[in-house]
């Protein structure tokens, strides 16, 4: 015959849990490479993106996925944003395909607010 026959040798039974240990220790170290490398960091990224639309308010200078640099002039519901590319051209794009806030504005406080009426109304007393 030209096919010989082969057979196994067993290395004494059943396999101990050190060999069990040996063999998975490399997945495991492997798995543990991938989350720390890879994973982690992308999910990080992911919530700072997701947290950076959620805020993003009308006057934020931002840039489109498309390139397109602008001006929010108001952040509609429904995930919708109108943004300001030129004078007097409003475009509506989809609040997700932000790619990034170059500027953001700071929130107007009240009491700034009420320092203006007061200094109004005593530029319109004296006059």
């Amino acid at each position: 015959m030209l096919i010989s026959t082969a057979y196994a040798q067993a290395a004494g039974g059943a396999g101990s849990s050190s060999e069990l240990f040996a063999t998975l220790f490399p997945l495991v170290l492997i798995f543990a490479v991938f989350y720390f490398l890879i994973i982690r960091p992308q999910s990080k990224k992911m919530k700072q993106q997701k947290a950076m639309i959620d805020a993003i308010r009308r006057g934020d200078k931002v840039i489109t996925a498309g390139g397109i640099v602008g001006t929010v002039a108001k952040v509609k519901d429904g995930g919708e944003v109108q943004v300001d590319i030129a004078e007097n051209v409003r475009i509506t794009v989809i609040q997700s395909t932000i790619a990034s806030v170059i500027s953001k504005t700071e929130p107007a406080d009240k009491s700034a607010n009420d320092d203006k009426e007061k200094d109004k109304k005593d530029k319109k007393s004296k006059d």
